[in-house]
């Protein structure tokens, strides 16, 4: 594949074959084959052809798939482990969840690779409890595999034996930190866990861990099949391979793409058919709501690590949620606080506290009682809140407020001037009415 190839589906290649979450369909369009492939190689070469493809975990925080699996100590006599995290929680995310009730086996062909590669013989899908559908597809999924041959024991007849739990959650935004997913694994409350020591060292068990995204893990067979070259093929110099975005909102085909790494959100619009008609692009997010918002003037900057970094944003877990002219930045902002506000698991004074005075800053601001003081004082409680925190939550919480003050300042001064929020709330309804009814038909 060529850098001028707009989509390039590769994970969701087989997505509309008939009964595409079935072993009988996989099979049929050359799954498992990289696996039967993997086997035949020592586990230091996977973990080499991993590394040379430039692959970066697509769970957010793009860090190199291939070196976290090297970090994992050699003949230390302890159990290693692999987790999954299929906890998807990020508010506009929604790519891992799809792949895994369109093609499960998939996943668990790359669990299967990763897993023989850093040597562990157990491992975990943790995924959330709500989607008991993606759940039940996983599960079956599981057992096929197990029928088959291809978990259990003696695995193809190469001596390798693994064994796959599937783990549902209980619903907590905290458990997609990795720390805090490994306690919810061992039955306690999830919370984030001091590091060092790191997972690699002492994770799951207190057992050297390997903690991967869905996408992350799922991305390793097709790279085992094809060769690191044809993977880093696609993509930019230092953000390798394809991805699906996710894009929702006010845009006319909302859905999962899968495009080389630095597309830019225009093309992708273009794709999608653009912003809903009679309408203009006013903000998005590249990463989901913990990533500072970018506006219109960001429509060509190229969807990569580096280059979202360098126009003030995050990448995070390509979550593209689009937002057009009707929608009140203030309010969009005031209910993303309250959700981390909500999730926030208190183990931590700057999070815990903090989420909660921004919310009470944004409502005043949002009900036109507010102050242009109180922009400060959100300013203020968002730097305090910024690299003080035990996780990453409280700086995700931070994101769409000082972006929205640095892009939107004169909107949030029109709610203090005209005492209430300028725009008509019963449109907005009106909008996500026909978008569910839309989604229903």
């Amino acid at each position: 594949m060529t850098h001028d190839v707009t989509l390039t589906p590769v994970m969701s290649d087989n997505w509309d074959a008939d009964r595409s979450w079935t072993l009988r369909t996989y099979e049929s369009r050359g799954g498992y084959s990289a696996l039967r492939k993997a086997l035949t190689m020592a586990p230091d070469d996977v973990i080499t052809v991993v590394k040379d493809s430039g692959l970066r975990g697509r769970g957010g925080a793009g860090f190199p798939t291939g070196m976290k699996w090297g970090f994992i100590p050699q003949g230390d006599d302890k159990p290693h482990y692999l987790v999954v995290n299929a906890d998807e929680a990020e508010p506009g995310t929604c790519k891992d969840i799809p792949l895994m009730l369109a093609s499960p086996h998939t996943l668990i062909e790359g669990v299967i690779i990763s897993s023989y590669a850093i040597r562990a013989s157990v491992a975990f899908i943790y995924i959330r409890g709500e989607v008991l559908h993606v759940v039940r597809r996983l599960q079956q999924a599981v057992s096929e595999a197990y029928r088959a041959g291809h978990l259990g024991a003696d695995i193809g007849g190469s001596g390798y034996a693994l064994d796959l739990v599937v783990h549902a959650g209980a619903g907590a935004y905290i458990c997609g930190e990795e720390t805090a997913l490994l306690d919810s694994l061992e039955g306690r409350r999830g919370q984030p866990r001091l590091r060092p020591p790191f997972p690699a060292v002492a994770g799951l068990y207190a057992c050297p861990t390997v903690i991967n995204n869905v996408e992350s893990i799922a991305s390793v067979p097709s790279i085992v099949a094809n060769g690191s070259d044809w993977f880093g093929s696609m993509g930019t110099e230092k953000s390798k391979g394809m991805t699906l975005y996710s894009l929702s909102g006010h845009v006319e085909g909302p859905g999962q793409y899968e495009a080389p790494l630095g597309i830019t959100l225009r093309q992708l619009l273009d794709l999608a058919g653009g912003v809903r008609a009679g309408h203009e692009l006013k903000f998005w997010t590249p990463g989901g709501s913990s990533t500072p918002l970018l506006t219109a003037e960001h429509l060509d900057v190229p969807l990569d690590y580096e280059a979202v970094a360098g126009a003030g944003s995050m990448l995070g877990t390509k979550a593209l949620q689009i937002f057009d002219e009707t929608t009140c930045v203030v309010r969009a902002v005031l209910r993303w606080t309250e959700f981390y506000k909500h999730e926030s698991c208190g183990k931590c004074t700057p999070c815990r506290e903090g989420t909660w005075w921004l919310v009470q800053t944004l409502q005043r601001l949002e009900d036109g009682s507010g102050t242009e003081t109180d922009l400060d004082v959100l300013v203020d409680l968002c730097d305090n809140i910024l690299g003080r925190s035990f996780c990453a939550l409280g700086d995700g919480a931070t994101s769409p407020i000082t972006s929205s003050i640095e892009y939107f300042r004169d909107e949030y001064l029109t709610h203090i001037n005209d005492g209430g929020c300028p725009f008509d709330p019963q449109a907005a309804t009106l909008f996500a009415a026909s978008q569910h009814a839309g989604a229903r038909a």
